[in-house]
């Protein structure tokens, strides 16, 4: 069957079932494309409730975004699953294959899983990510699950994406300095302590229960859950807390103030985003090489030298002239 070209017809045929035309829609939301495919999809979602996975590497992140998948459509929920891998150097796509990770759920209907390359974002996050959530949110899915890349940095990209964001930690998983260094604190609407099964699982409950005991006080605190993701243990409290943090955004508007932060980020950066492309396309010519030369002469210093650059924009004056 052929596909529709643009990106309100794949919209209709994706939320009349199509998983061809929901893949189609991703890929354009990746593409140069993306402000198209925002356009169409942008009214009809906001319906998703958007649940974000992140930690350190190696800490069973995965497995437990499958077991959380097993547990929703048990319970007949549709999921769509946004998959945050590390970028292949060559090709710039994503190389973890979360298919191979989640096979048991490849051919349910009610399941769309899709890799996004990250593409080198520090956060953890691809740029495009944003607009991925919304195709998954307006196709009809009520739950998205976001799991981001393992970096060892502070994945807080993924607070700016999330309604929940699900923190997971293992046993050795480090003193609290370290915690708090990594900005985990912050960001967590839930911890689970993964692979608690293993020695130091009790340990790692109390250190962080401790660290949230004297942190600031705040209007939510973050449960602390045991899991063994392999085995499906402890999912079911996990979905009990996520469901709990839920409930709470619902109350007072909390949900949308967060949603207002998280647009408020999304513009800022779509803004620099395309700033940082005129710049770059201005960044030449004539005029341009005379300032490098100036520069590297010792005649004027960078910052004069960009400085006269921005003047010229200002001026309406063209990068290269």
């Amino acid at each position: 069957m052929t596909l529709p070209s643009s990106p309100a017809d794949l919209l209709d045929a994706a939320r009349a079932g199509s998983r061809a035309a929901l893949a189609r829609l991703l890929s354009l939301a990746e593409s140069d494309r993306e402000a198209e495919v925002v356009k169409a999809v942008h009214p009809a979602s906001g319906n998703a409730h958007v649940i974000g996975f992140t930690g350190a590497p190696g800490a069973g992140k995965s497995t437990l975004v499958d077991a959380v998948i097993t547990l929703l459509r048990s319970r007949d929920v549709e999921v769509g699953v946004l998959a945050v891998d590390p970028s292949s150097p060559f090709s710039g796509g994503a190389i973890l294959g979360d298919r191979v990770r989640m096979q048991e759920h490849a051919l349910d209907s009610g399941v769309f899983i899709r890799s996004m390359a990250s593409r080198g974002a520090l956060g953890g996050l691809s740029l495009a990510a944003p607009s991925a959530i919304r195709v998954l949110d307006a196709t009809g899915k009520p739950c998205v699950l976001v799991e981001t890349v393992g970096v060892g940095q502070v994945e807080v990209e993924i607070v700016e994406n999330a309604d929940t964001v699900v923190v997971v930690v293992n046993p050795g998983w480090g003193d609290a300095i370290q915690a708090a260094k990594a900005g985990l604190m912050e960001i967590a609407d839930v911890f689970v302590v993964n692979k608690a099964d293993r020695p130091g699982a009790d340990q790692a409950v109390s250190d962080l229960e401790a660290m949230l005991e004297m942190a600031a006080p705040v209007d939510w605190t973050p449960p602390v859950v045991r899991a063994v993701a392999v085995t499906g243990e402890g999912v079911e409290d996990l979905w009990t807390a996520i469901e709990s943090h839920r409930s709470w955004l619902a109350e007072e508007g909390r949900l949308e103030r967060r949603r207002r932060e998280h647009l408020v980020e999304e513009l800022r950066n779509i803004v620099v985003a395309r700033i940082d492309a005129d710049v770059r396309l201005r960044c030449g010519g004539a005029e341009f090489d005379r300032l490098v030369d100036a520069v590297l002469a010792r005649d004027i210093d960078p910052h004069s030298a960009a400085e006269a650059m921005l003047d010229r924009f200002r001026q309406g004056a063209p990068g290269g002239a």
